[in-house]
């Protein structure tokens, strides 16, 4: 695991409030990267004062490249974080009590891209094909694709998260996030480039998460179900179009971030029912069933040990009952 040495970056610094009332119960949550619009719901929950009237001071704690969110938690430099089923699946393997307790993106946004009239319209037209995947997700979502759809090592080339490559090669395949894909490459290409979600083949890694220590959890149980509550109003907020405050505060808090590329995330997430999924979830939602199969998957590629129990990498009991 690499660690995080940099001062953290607190995005309530930029998403000034007035004074707030000393019976807020303070709480930090790190993002799992610089602010976006993946990152909706909790931006919203924070700038229209969903938290405050949970009774909650919530500051987000931007994340980046060299950020290690476990980390961070695991040491107490941050109450909560956001991750992915792998986060608190790598912890259970290593022996450290964090657990998942919500997901807010149902569906990961992983996804292959490949360019226009080349051949490709699914997952199984890339069977043969040179993909440019990167290190770190050569370890996860790759071990899916060779576990479940046949996919070879020997197809793997460097990704150096540059798409010059790409763009030089109309044959070429890398890695993508169906959020940005069409946007930010289609923006210099002559046709929107083919982009294959990997949760429509069967991928089930929940992405946007929350999670923390077990013990911390159960201690603070009453804020971090506060906290979760007001998170759903914010993304239901999301998802229904009123994101203008959230959009708002990504871009104060990330200037690179423009509100055309916002508008376009969030477009994305709703047509694909990224945050309910297509049977309309309860948002926030988590299933045994899921992580299991998750956990099984990821064993028979070699990812994980036999002997790992996924029940240790999450706890469905922060979650509302249904």
């Amino acid at each position: 695991m690499r660690y995080f040495a940099r001062p953290l970056l607190l995005v309530s610094t930029v998403l000034a409030t007035p004074a707030l009332a000393a019976d807020l119960t303070p709480l930090t949550y790190n993002l799992n990267w610089l602010p976006q619009a993946e990152h909706c719901g909790f931006f919203q929950a924070k700038a229209t004062g969903l938290y405050e009237e949970a009774g909650l001071d919530v500051t987000l704690v931007s994340g980046g490249p060299e950020t290690n969110v476990p980390i961070l938690v695991a040491g107490g430099a941050v109450d909560l974080g956001m991750g992915s089923s792998f986060t608190t699946m790598n912890m259970a393997a290593e022996g450290i009590d964090g657990v998942t307790i919500a997901a807010f993106l149902q569906k990961s946004p992983q996804s292959l891209v490949a360019h226009p009239g080349q051949g490709v319209e699914t997952l199984a037209d890339l069977i043969d094909r040179e993909i440019m995947v990167a290190n770190f997700s050569r370890t996860e979502f790759w071990q899916f694709l060779k576990a479940e759809h046949g996919f070879r090592d020997e197809q793997l080339r460097p990704y150096a998260y540059s798409s010059a490559p790409f763009l030089a090669d109309k044959r070429a395949v890398q890695q993508g996030y169906v959020t940005e894909d069409v946007f930010l490459l289609g923006a210099e290409m002559d046709e929107p480039p083919v982009s294959i979600l990997l949760a429509d083949y069967g991928y089930q890694d929940y992405a946007s998460t929350v999670f923390g220590m077990s013990k911390w959890l159960n201690e603070k149980r009453e804020a971090v179900e506060a906290f979760l509550g007001a998170s759903a109003e914010g993304w239901r907020a999301c998802i229904d179009g009123d994101y203008e405050p959230a959009k708002q505060a990504v871009m104060a808090a990330n200037p690179d971030h423009s509100a055309a590329l916002f508008d376009f995330k969030m477009s994305q997430m709703i047509a694909l029912d990224m945050v309910t999924g297509e049977s309309d979830l309860p948002i926030g939602s988590m299933d045994a069933a899921r992580w299991n199969s998750f956990a099984e998957t990821m064993k028979t590629a070699g990812v994980y040990a036999e002997t790992l129990d996924p029940t240790k990498a999450y706890d469905l009991t922060f979650l509302p009952s249904k």
